[in-house]
């Protein structure tokens, strides 16, 4: 079975594709191609398309990938009625709890008057003593009638 691809080229940062016809069972680098039918360089959105080769390919069977597919639909390409599109991936998140939009909606807090929290003000704060003078014990002085050492 035969498959229509893209093959990537280009350098590091800058890729240009190939757009190629080969067996499905290949990788697409393997460098087997049956046929290059076109190229495509998604900086510039250049596309080259032989669509008189593709058409053929496609009558044949050849099986468009689904990047394929919508650069080929998007170019006039019909594509056969035995082609089915892949379905849309949903995008999920991962953590939906965790969003903002589904948090639960918080009522503003209506403040208590002023007055109410002025009496409680002071029995909340306990006023700090200050620390008591250090007592130290007086410092052991050397003694005037020792004799001094020489």
């Amino acid at each position: 079975m035969l498959a229509i691809r893209m093959q990537r080229n280009g350098r590091a940062h800058l890729p240009m594709y190939r757009i190629v016809v080969q067996e499905a069972q290949r990788h697409p680098l393997s460098g087997r191609v049956v046929a290059e039918v076109g190229n495509y360089n998604p900086a510039t959105k250049a596309l080259t398309l032989d669509k008189e080769a593709v058409d053929k390919y496609l009558k044949n069977g050849a099986q468009p990938s689904s990047r394929v597919a919508f650069i080929l639909k998007k170019n006039g390409v019909k594509l056969p009625a035995w082609y089915k599109e892949a379905p849309a991936k949903a995008v999920k998140a991962k953590h939906a709890d965790k969003l903002r939009k589904n948090q639960p909606k918080e009522e503003p807090v209506e403040e208590a008057p002023a007055e109410a929290p002025a009496e409680e003000a002071p029995a909340a704060e306990a006023p700090v003593e200050a620390a008591p003078a250090e007592e130290a014990a007086p410092a052991e002085e050397p003694a005037a009638d020792a004799p001094a050492e020489a």
